[in-house]
């Protein structure tokens, strides 16, 4: 009986095992929990990511912004650039059907096999790969990297923008923009070959607005004007300068102002000396004169004069360059004996007193006292003689006279001799032209 029982035993628990083995799983043999960050979902009988942006109040603090992710959340200034990724795949825990239905791959992960050998997977190519929208795929020997474009750094799962104005790349001015940045430059610069220094930029060169001289300096140019030209309010533009109207002084006579630069000129009569100063033109000299063979040109301040040698009136006669009076004529009795003419030039406006002309006697008879005196001419009394010796006089000018005018002195020289009671003269006619300037 035992041996029975034995073998009745061992069948029932070899039909037992078989049939555990062979039943196939029920509905009820389901997995409902998830990860952190997730929910288990009836609908869809999946594990579906939490918004924890809206499930939790107030998630981000400040002037941070809350952006939502698998599994998680982030806090990111709100400047910050994300690229929305959409929901990830379904979270289907494979069965014992699904498993037994999928071909049987012998290669190591990551390969399929080609032929006899295994070659790699390019899941990039596939689009079998796990990388967000903002990702790269890169494929790798039995795998593949997900990696961020340059300008991107990777915070979480996302690829956010890096703000590389941050880190002052640029010399001047920094405009940060998705995945990279420009360098720009203030006015007066611009960009180097490594476009982020700024260099100086020769505006001189480039055409500057500048009417006559242009300066370049670091960062702008400056204009300059030319001697005689001032720069005008808009700082490109050069005006003349109106020298003249500066000063009364820049010329003797008269100044003209001209583009840039002033003149002198002189009246008629004149010539410029120098740049400045007006000097008479002696016409008698150049032959500029109409003057006859019986007359002698005589030169004064602006111009000339013809005059006759023989100018004698009656009862005179010319005797070589004088005219004398015959002592033996009745009407030479009061008359002095000779008369010499001369002529000479005084400028108006001269300071006074001023000695203007020297008498000089030109025979004394021995034992002859002489005196000097203007005989006529002078009504107004603009002149006096001051003796210097018995033989000689000067004329002097006692107040400041304006031409053009003409004076006409008969300066009489005197002789008395006691001893012999004896008395005669002789007189000098002095023509004295005033110019009509001080010059």
């Amino acid at each position: 009986m035992r041996p029975e029982c034995v073998l009745v035993f061992c069948m029932c628990i070899s039909v037992f095992l078989h049939r555990a083995i062979s039943q196939p799983p029920t509905e009820t043999d389901t997995y409902t929990e998830c990860t952190d960050g997730y929910h288990w979902d009836p609908q869809t009988q999946h594990c579906k990511d939490i918004n924890e942006c809206e499930t939790i109040p107030e998630a981000c603090k400040g002037e941070m912004k809350c952006f939502n992710h698998y599994g998680g959340y982030l806090c990111l200034p709100r400047s910050a650039s994300v690229i929305p990724a959409p929901e990830p795949p379904n979270q289907i825990h494979p069965s014992l059907e699904n498993t037994a239905s999928e071909p049987f791959n012998p290669c190591p992960l990551g390969f399929e096999p080609q032929g006899d050998s295994c070659v790699d997977v390019d899941e990039c190519e596939q689009d079998s790969h796990d990388c967000q929208p903002s990702q790269q795929c890169f494929n790798t020997e039995g795998s593949f990297s997900c990696q961020c474009p340059d300008g991107y750094r990777k915070v979480g799962t996302e690829c956010i923008d890096i703000d590389e104005c941050r880190y002052r790349y640029c010399q001047h001015r920094c405009v940060n923009v998705p995945g990279s940045f420009s360098c720009q430059c203030e006015p007066g610069f611009q960009l180097a070959g490594n476009n982020r220094s700024c260099i100086d930029v020769d505006e001189c060169g480039m055409g500057a607005p500048c009417s006559q001289r242009c300066y370049n300096t670091y960062g702008t140019f400056l204009c300059r004007c030319e001697q005689g030209y001032e720069l005008g309010p808009d700082g490109f533009s050069c005006n003349d300068i109106d020298e003249c109207s500066y000063s009364s002084y820049l010329c003797q006579y008269q100044c003209v102002n001209e583009h840039g630069k002033f003149s002198c000129v002189c009246p008629e009569g004149y010539q410029l000396l120098g740049t400045r100063l007006c000097q008479d033109i002696n016409e008698c000299e150049t032959g500029a004169h109409q003057c006859s063979d019986g007359q002698t040109c005589v030169n004064i301040h602006g111009g000339h004069k013809c005059v006759n040698n023989r100018s004698c009136q009656e009862p005179y006669v010319q005797v070589s360059d004088r005219c004398t009076c015959p002592i033996t004529k009745p009407g030479c009795r009061d008359m002095p004996y000779s008369i010499v003419h001369r002529y000479m030039s005084i400028t108006s406006e001269r300071s006074v007193p001023s000695d203007i002309f020297q008498i000089q006697a030109t025979s004394v008879l021995p034992g002859a006292y002489n005196t000097f005196r203007i005989r006529s001419g002078d009504d107004n009394g603009d002149f006096y003689i001051r003796q210097i010796n018995n033989i000689s006089a000067m004329l002097v000018l006692a107040r400041a006279v304006n031409g053009p005018r003409e004076y006409v002195l008969d300066l009489e020289m005197v002789s008395v001799n006691p001893l012999v009671s004896y008395q005669t003269s002789s007189v000098l006619r002095l023509t004295i032209y005033v110019g009509p300037h001080a010059f």
